[in-house]
């Protein structure tokens, strides 16, 4: 008895140590979904030279100092996103990049790779424009933080953030040391009390992606920055933005 105990104890942890391997192995198979990008009415598209090839930024240009600079969720094809930005923005110039490996972009997704990217988009954007806004949805709240966290912004808007990836797979697959897996992890958490422009945090009443305890504690690590939480009700992670508030909430926090 205490052989076959062994042995079904070993198998389990063979299994165990088989699905950790997997889960490293795929990790960003699992973090990211690239979308092959849409017929969005033909919008203006330019380009970045990164080193792994041009990546792609959807662009409606406008008159004035002001643009808005967007990093879309993990399965999102930005370019999608232009009508509700342009309403809620229509003074602005607006650029939404399109992660390596979406939309036509050259290369593959990784946290490093996207914050290169979303670095020099900024730089290009701040030589154009006096005032810079930088909105972040789902997985581009993390890269929005980072961006505010080292650049001088007018206003950063984070639509159902997130404070760390490790802590939002740890509440997803909670027998996995993902602490230990992850390479891409997001913590947003860090960098977020060297922010000091203003910030508006829009949560989903009904996200079934993000914990709201998660988006709680992002809110409390901003220490510098005025913060405005709203919880839009019935919406879920995808849908926040089909809620009639939503381009409002965005447009009542433009300075």
């Amino acid at each position: 008895m205490p052989r076959i105990i062994a042995g079904v104890l070993l198998g389990i942890a063979i299994l165990y140590a088989c699905l950790c391997a997997v889960l490293f192995l795929f990790q960003r198979s699992l973090i990211y979904y690239p979308q092959p990008g849409s017929d969005a009415g033909d919008p203006l598209v330019t380009r970045l030279k990164t080193d792994a090839g041009d990546v792609l930024v959807t662009t409606r240009p406008a008159d004035g100092p002001g643009a808005l600079v967007y990093f879309g969720g993990n399965a999102e094809d930005v370019a999608l996103s232009l009508p509700d930005l342009e309403r809620a923005f229509p003074g602005r110039s607006l650029y939404l990049l399109h992660y390596r490996g979406y939309g036509g972009s050259a290369g593959s997704p990784s946290e490093t790779a996207l914050l290169s990217d979303a670095q020099t988009l900024l730089r290009r954007v701040h030589s154009m424009h006096k005032d810079v806004i930088v909105m972040g949805r789902s997985l581009g709240s993390g890269i929005a933080v980072r961006l505010a966290a080292l650049n001088q912004v007018e206003l950063l808007i984070l639509v159902t953030p997130f404070d760390s990836m490790v802590k939002v797979a740890a509440a997803h697959f909670p027998f996995v040391p993902v602490g230990l897996l992850l390479r891409d992890r997001y913590d947003s958490f860090k960098y977020a009390p060297a922010v000091t422009a203003p910030t508006l945090l829009l949560a989903a009443g009904e996200d079934e992606i993000i914990p709201r305890d998660s988006t709680e504690r992002l809110r409390s690590s901003f220490g510098r920055a005025r913060v405005r939480y709203v919880v839009v009700p019935g919406m879920g992670h995808n849908t926040i933005s089909t809620s009639p508030e939503y381009t409002n909430l965005l447009r009542d926090d433009v300075p």
